[in-house]
């Protein structure tokens, strides 16, 4: 199945191609080889408060640009102690991280969420990642759910991965997201369980 990944994100293109490497049944296309050009409705995209509605938003749009069967996610952190914040403005979660883009606007967002946790106990800094994958194709529209639990420390850990992945420890494995490599980011990540979900549903549809 020829499948249109709908992101701009580098970063995200590789995780997914890495996640689905187990289902050679699922040609991946970007939107670069998919000869579609950046637009700027792209960025009013996301205006919705979950991040099922924001997924499902983005994937119809590429559908339709596309023609292809398309998944697109939304992304993004919820700690507790902050009544879910910033959830689905987890990446325009800091104040000053206006104009800033990449590896800047991480560093912005990282600092941001660790001035509002503050002087707060490892055990009140509960948080989870959360990824819902949206898949729409002629025949409908589906949605996967991921969710990968955590602990948000005090200070970076590790250099790899992105996002808020240098501060989010994952107690099972006793290293910060950013400090696994790909196999075992991709075990345990939200964005690994909701891709793996889609997959297993495309494989599922293959045989019936």
């Amino acid at each position: 199945m020829r499948l249109l990944l709908a992101t701009r994100s580098a970063h995200k293109v590789r995780e997914v191609r890495r996640i689905l490497r187990e289902w050679p049944g699922i040609d991946l296309v970007d939107l670069d080889a998919a000869g579609i050009a950046s637009d700027p409705a792209e960025n009013g995209l996301e205006p919705f408060d979950t991040f099922e509605e924001n997924a499902l938003s983005k994937a119809r749009y590429f559908h339709e640009r596309s023609d292809l069967p398309t998944v697109a996610d939304d992304s993004g952190l919820e700690v507790v102690a902050l009544g879910g914040a910033p959830g689905v403005r987890t990446k325009r979660f800091a104040p000053d991280g206006e104009g800033l883009s990449g590896h800047e606007l991480d560093l912005a967002n990282n600092r941001h969420l660790l001035r509002r946790l503050d002087d707060r106990l490892l055990g009140e800094r509960k948080a989870q990642y959360v990824c819902v994958a949206a898949l729409v194709t002629e025949e409908g529209e589906w949605g996967f759910r991921g969710e990968a639990e955590g602990l948000i420390l005090g200070r970076p850990q590790g250099r790899g991965g992105f996002g808020y992945d240098p501060i989010f420890f994952d107690p099972l494995l006793g290293k910060t997201f950013a400090e696994l490599t790909d196999d075992e980011k991709n075990d345990r990540s939200h964005r690994g369980a909701a891709f793996r979900a889609l997959a297993e549903h495309l494989a599922r549809t293959a045989r019936e």
